[in-house]
């Protein structure tokens, strides 16, 4: 009698997976590696862009030139907790959220 072969395949695998825990433990292996190379370059990378970012939001101050999110270029004019007003122009200021501020231009960068 000559069985299928989807059918022997299934037997062997059901034989397989009555193994003991030392199978079990080499199946999570892969699963560990992924997750710590997602960490060094995935997760870790950006908690530290975002700890940077909340470094600069704190150290923005009157008179920096900043460039929100929305690209908006402007001179910081008043710093509340969480508001900015920049002046984007000769009689135009605007009220911001601190967290929608992408960067602080340098004196280079204004050039």
């Amino acid at each position: 009698m000559h069985l299928p072969n989807f059918l022997v395949s299934s037997a062997w695998a059901a034989g397989s997976a009555a193994g003991g825990s030392g199978s079990m433990i080499g199946s999570f292996i892969p699963l560990i590696l992924i997750f710590v190379i997602f960490y060094f370059l995935l997760i870790r990378p950006q908690q530290k862009r975002a700890k940077e970012h909340k470094q600069m939001l704190e150290a923005i101050k009157r008179g920096d030139k900043v460039v929100t999110s929305g690209g908006l270029y402007g001179v910081v004019e008043q710093v509340d907790q969480n508001i900015l007003t920049i002046k984007i122009a000769e009689n135009v200021k605007v009220k911001v959220g601190k967290a929608y501020i992408a960067t602080v231009r340098t004196e280079k960068e204004s050039e």
